[in-house]
């Protein structure tokens, strides 16, 4: 008797195992592929892991209901991926493999796209308002191309809603005939011409790109890192390749996108979380089928089922957004450095301030070091000032020296950016009479004052709240915001220079979709504006006639807890220094500080990156932390500390061997957040590999032991914060 043939199925659940179903007779099943099983009284999406498994004696086996393709979602390149960080990152397998796959096919349904309508313009003119801009352009383009695609209208810019706008006011209708009359694709740019030091740089970029290299490109901002990405592919990808370019910010993707597809004109595409599931769906299919795209994407990105992937791009490798924060906790740079192990093809890791870890490696000859040290064009690196502000009187944060600044630059026709680390109008809101301050009820923090709304607002756990005008201790009218965020700044400066435009720049203020596309706008026709933003401003924005910076307080990195905070902090400054001056125009940067005599700091007003990486890194392998030794951090959170402690107590005996040092239990930076109580576990050790058997013995000891529902556990491997 013929043993019946069976298959190992991960399902998409945070469970360490897989599941076995028999196969029905009709169905053949390889390993990637998906299909649907029961589950309990459920009905779920599973991919096949392995076939023709051996069961437990004695149990029959479910049966697979039904295979939804007769091709593999995750080929074989993609699934070693996943199943590498599976058990480097401790995580379910399961849930590593979905992550490839779009939000469409995680729940069942088909691997095709909806078919796409087809519009044709009405006979009359549009009577539309005369502001109206975009959805006359957008019946100017269907009346010009009967038969368009709402796919290709998308492709040109226009949005879904203004196609469904028209086709309300009955100024478009779907086409009865597939007329197709597709927009004139624009001319593809040639290779971006180089400078001097730029073409030395590109000549030595790994020319072969059929063979595993890493190189770290350390280009000072403004020096012109996209051209030789865009000269790169442009000269040695081939026609029927794929790449990939990884940015680390949504944000970021309508100015990289934009530059990107006047040279490679519709092979460029995208992928983010703020894309609908039918465009998720549709970039998949494209990659899936070996389609020569070149896809810029976010963090996520590197997990997709490319077939033909030649290159991959890692811009500003240094930031801290590649790096998951729940779940999954993967790097998305550390997983392209071993994608491009496994698909055979070079890996360019691309900053003006690299990451720490890519130092090292680029030190000890892992990686191919390529310095940019000059800034493209007639452009010159910004000078950095520090700005004592002990004993000034400031205005909403700014020194007098710092508003003289800003309106000599827009006296000159000029932009000023100023850089402001907090949202919200002010950090804490305080009673000068009594000394209360306004906590957030369900964290250990203090809620931020939103002008704006009149709200408190918690930015951690979402927590709201209406603002008061009085002290609710002891309602006193002496209650007043304490410290500066982007609001309040924002509306210092309007006061202070009424004349000009002042644009913020934060999560708040780019909340809606098209938002931030209509600040680079502005910014971008030159006219003299301010700008003043968070971090997002920091990151690989080029404004050309920015030639001000002005750091409200540059103090916040020296004294953290976490031993990345100067790194950071540098790094952030740097970046945003580096927005100054991009142009012909020189450029200056005004950095506030309490601690102008501050060895880290000297060093930054001196813009010698390199210097401050080196020092930085000989302090960390003085003090034995990573890159010189691996680190995890078992994180536990329950409805008490006492049960947090006490669960990561019961673990110590299991860790304490030879070789691996142990920091707590101890509870986190944040102790309380969102009601929930937060301790952690920190291990560090030499030996990397004895650190992952370690952590999948503890990870096999807590599943198999019976938890308080309250009590959750993490594990993060290559924490970016320790605290």
């Amino acid at each position: 008797m013929t043993r019946p043939a069976t298959a190992r199925i991960a399902l998409n659940r945070p469970l360490r195992r897989l599941f076995d179903y028999q196969i029905p007779d009709q169905i053949n099943l390889i390993p990637g592929q998906r299909v649907t099983v029961p589950f309990g009284r459920q009905t779920l999406t599973g991919l096949v892991v392995e076939t023709g498994v051996e069961p437990p004696a004695g149990i029959t086996l479910k049966l697979v209901r039904e295979r939804l393709e007769p091709w593999p979602a995750l080929p074989e390149s993609t699934f070693q991926l996943l199943t590498w960080a599976s058990d480097y990152y401790q995580h379910p397998l399961g849930e590593c493999l979905f992550t490839a796959l779009p939000p469409a096919l995680r729940k069942g349904r088909p691997a095709r796209e909806k078919p796409d309508e087809r519009w044709t313009a009405s006979s009359t003119e549009a009577a539309l308002p005369a502001n109206a801009h975009r959805q006359m352009a957008l019946f100017k383009t269907v009346k010009g191309a009967p038969g368009i695609t709402s796919s290709a209208l998308v492709q040109a810019g226009f949005t879904r809603a203004q196609i469904r706008n028209l086709q309300q006011k009955e100024l478009i209708a779907e086409a009865t005939e597939p007329q197709i009359t597709p927009l004139a694709p624009e001319a593809e740019l040639p290779a971006p011409t180089l400078s001097d030091a730029q073409a030395t740089a590109a000549a030595d970029f790994p020319a072969d790109t059929k063979a595993f290299s890493a190189t770290l490109l350390y280009g000072i901002t403004g020096s012109g890192k996209t051209e030789l990405y865009l000269h790169y592919l442009k000269t040695r990808l081939q026609a029927n390749e794929q790449a990939l370019v990884l940015v680390p910010e949504i944000n970021l993707t309508p100015q990289t996108l934009a530059r990107f597809r006047r040279y490679f004109g519709n092979r460029i595409q995208v992928w983010h979380s703020a894309l609908n599931d039918g465009e998720r769906l549709s970039t998949w299919l494209k990659i899936r089928n070996g389609e020569p795209v070149i896809l810029i994407g976010t963090r996520s990105a590197v997990l997709l089922p490319f077939t033909h992937l030649r290159t991959i791009i890692v811009d500003e490798e240094h930031d801290s957004s590649y790096k998951q924060g729940e779940g999954f906790r993967y790097s998305g740079r550390d997983v392209a450095v071993y994608r491009a192990h496994l698909n055979q093809c070079p890996v360019i890791l691309g900053s003006a301030t690299p990451s720490l870890e890519s130092w090292h490696n680029a030190n000890q000859g892992k990686y191919k070091l390529i310095r940019l040290e000059q800034r493209a064009g007639n452009a010159t690196p910004p000078h950095l000032e520090l700005l004592d502000i002990r004993s000034r009187p400031l205005d909403a944060g700014l020194s007098r020296p710092v508003l003289n600044t800003i309106k000599e630059t827009l006296a000159r026709g000029e932009q000023a950016l100023v850089f402001v680390n907090r949202r919200g109008f002010a950090p804490v809101v305080m009673c000068f009479d009594c000394g209360h301050l306004e906590e957030c009820p369900r964290c250990d923090t203090r809620l931020t004052f939103h002008r704006r709304d009149r709200a408190m607002r918690c930015h951690h756990c979402d927590f709201q709240m209406a603002a008061s005008h009085t002290c609710p201790k002891c309602q006193s009218e002496n209650y007043k915001p304490v410290g500066q965020g982007t609001e309040r700044t924002e509306d210092s400066l309007a006061e202070q220079f009424p004349d000009v435009p002042v644009v913020r720049v934060d999560r708040d203020s780019t909340q809606r979709k098209g938002s931030i596309q209509a600040i680079l706008k502005k910014v971008n026709s030159g006219d003299p504006c301010i700008l003043v933003g968070t971090q997002m401003l920091a990151k690989g924005h080029d404004f050309p006639n920015v030639t001000l910076v002005i750091v409200v307080n540059a103090d916040g990195g020296l004294f953290s807890v976490d031993f990345r905070a100067p790194e950071q902090m540098i790094q952030t400054l740097l970046q945003v220094s580096g927005r100054a001056g991009r142009g012909d125009k020189p450029g200056k940067v005004l950095i506030q500080t309490c601690h102008s005599d501050h060895p880290l700091l000297n060093a930054l007003s001196r813009g010698q990156y390199a210097t401050i990486a080196d020092q930085l890194l000989a302090e960390r392998e003085g003090s034995q932390l990573p890159p010189f030794r691996a680190m995890a951090i078992l994180r536990a959170e329950a409805d008490t500390m006492q049960n947090s402690l006490q669960l990561l107590d019961s673990l110590k005996p299991m860790i304490q061997i030879p070789g691996v040092e142990i920091w707590g239990p101890l509870p986190a930076v944040i102790a309380r957040k969102a009601d929930r109580h937060r301790a952690q576990l920190v291990l560090i050790t030499d030996n990397r590999k004895h650190l992952n058997r370690l952590l999948t013995h503890l990870c096999q000891h807590l599943d198999q032991t019976r938890l308080p529902n309250n009590i959750k556990w993490m594990i993060d491997v290559d924490p970016q914060e320790t605290g």
